[in-house]
């Protein structure tokens, strides 16, 4: 949520950005209300005091009537002002909470996703002396995935993934723990792209799978509810990624300047109803409801958030290269990063078996949006307390890791390369 003395102080800039990002709001309307709710609150303050001042002249003896006529009106007022100050505020606060993040300074201007720029692209689209075959028809062939019993069992978008796929899955989350855990690998990455951050390691973290409403709607990624699933006999859902839990996670607390950036490596199988795809995302696992995720989340002061966000993503450009996958970066436009995002970057891998580029990663950072209504703060050395700001970024949606590795390193028998970094966790197999 946008801090409402920001909203005040530039109501056509804020206008102008929801404009931008695709959000219907009217800033004219909530600074109304602001106003209206100012307003009450001072006449219920003062209606306080008035009732403190006469509950001090009823004691002691008994009071006259007088006194006891003001309590009564007072009373009676009061109870009037906080009641319309109730309806006021509720109004307000849902009105601000659909106010967009203000988008960095160099977010393209664009009205869709078409409308991203490729900001570069690393490697060339892999060719082959024979046809490529998508992930799917090779998964299947060799044994690592059944989706006719997994629909069985639990629907359609469900899949089994076996054998030799599990092993893959856990040498990548392996790799990547352990390149995050290692300040020598951290440094390299930061000097190579030349962004000045601390080199903390990540902590690894098996969040829980599940959240409050209360907590999933202050990190505003409750929406499109329509993509959530919701607990029947609970006011729980199970989280879409993992930053909806880490970043969650510190709701209400302080933490210590010295202490930052704290960065997180989480570990989560996940969430999504997928709705509307077909064609070809049907195929496979590529978009599933139930995937499993490795998701970075750091929380830092507001002078060192967008370096974490920059640092994230050449993380992620990083491990897609210690994966040998050719790869592209995307710099999303203003209506394609995100109502809480004041930035987003994507990074898409190219997939032989689909002849294209697809999303596998993303980076988004959200200034001190996510902060305000989770009450994440820092005490500065100066013993200031301040908002916090938030990053979140995927290291691997492990699906779409495999299939890049899949599609990237098949050969004509149907076997498939291992990429270099990951063959120590796989007992030193070349390929597989």
């Amino acid at each position: 949520m946008l801090d409402i003395r920001f909203v005040r102080e530039n109501p056509e800039a804020v206008q102008e950005n929801a404009r931008k990002k695709g959000y219907d709001v009217d800033i004219a309307r909530i600074l109304e209300r602001d106003a209206e709710k100012r307003a009450l609150l001072q006449q219920v303050d003062e209606l306080r005091e008035r009732r403190n001042a006469n509950a001090s002249k009823m004691q002691g003896g008994k009071p006259d009537q007088a006194t006891i006529d003001e309590g009564r009106a007072i009373k009676a007022e009061l109870v009037e002002k906080e009641t319309a100050l109730n309806v006021v505020d509720t109004e307000f606060l849902t009105l601000l909470k659909k106010v967009p993040n203000m988008a960095a300074e160099d977010v393209p201007v664009g009205a869709s996703e078409d409308e991203n720029i490729v900001a570069k692209t690393v490697g060339t689209p892999t060719t082959f002396d024979f046809e490529p075959r998508n992930h799917a028809d090779i998964a299947n062939e060799r044994g690592w995935l059944d989706k006719e019993r997994a629909a069985k069992v639990a629907g359609s978008r469900f899949a089994y993934i076996k054998g030799d796929l599990v092993r893959l899955q856990l040498a990548i989350v392996q790799f990547v723990i352990n390149a995050l855990s290692d300040e020598t690998v951290l440094a390299g990455i930061a000097i190579n792209a030349n962004v000045a951050v601390s080199l903390k390691p990540f902590t690894p973290v098996l969040p829980p799978l599940m959240i409050r409403t209360e907590l999933y709607d202050a990190m505003d990624r409750l929406e499109p509810q329509d993509e959530r699933y919701k607990l029947e006999n609970d006011d729980l859902w199970l989280q879409g990624s993992a930053e909806h839990v880490l970043g969650s996670m510190h709701a209400n607390e302080i933490f210590e300047e010295s202490d930052l950036p704290v960065r997180y490596l989480g570990y989560a199988t996940s969430f999504r109803r997928e709705a509307g795809t077909y064609g070809k995302d049907m195929e496979g696992i590529l978009r599933m409801h139930q995937f499993d995720k490795l998701e970075m989340e750091s929380f830092a002061t507001k002078e060192t958030g967008m370096n974490e966000h920059l640092f994230f993503v050449a993380i992620q450009e990083y491990l897609l290269t210690q994966l040998e996958v050719p790869y592209r970066v995307i710099q999303k436009c203003t209506a394609d990063i995100g109502k809480p995002n004041a930035r987003g970057i994507d990074m898409e891998a190219w997939l032989p078996g689909q002849q294209q580029y697809r999303e596998t990663h993303t980076a988004d950072y959200m200034t001190d949006y996510q902060a305000r209504r989770l009450n994440t703060r820092v005490r500065r050395e100066s013993g200031e307390l301040e908002l916090i700001h938030t990053n979140d970024a995927t290291a691997f949606a492990l699906g779409r890791a495999m299939i890049a590795i899949i599609e990237n390193g098949q050969n004509a028998d149907g076997t498939i390369r291992v990429p270099v970094a990951l063959r120590p966790y796989l007992g030193g197999k070349e390929v597989i």
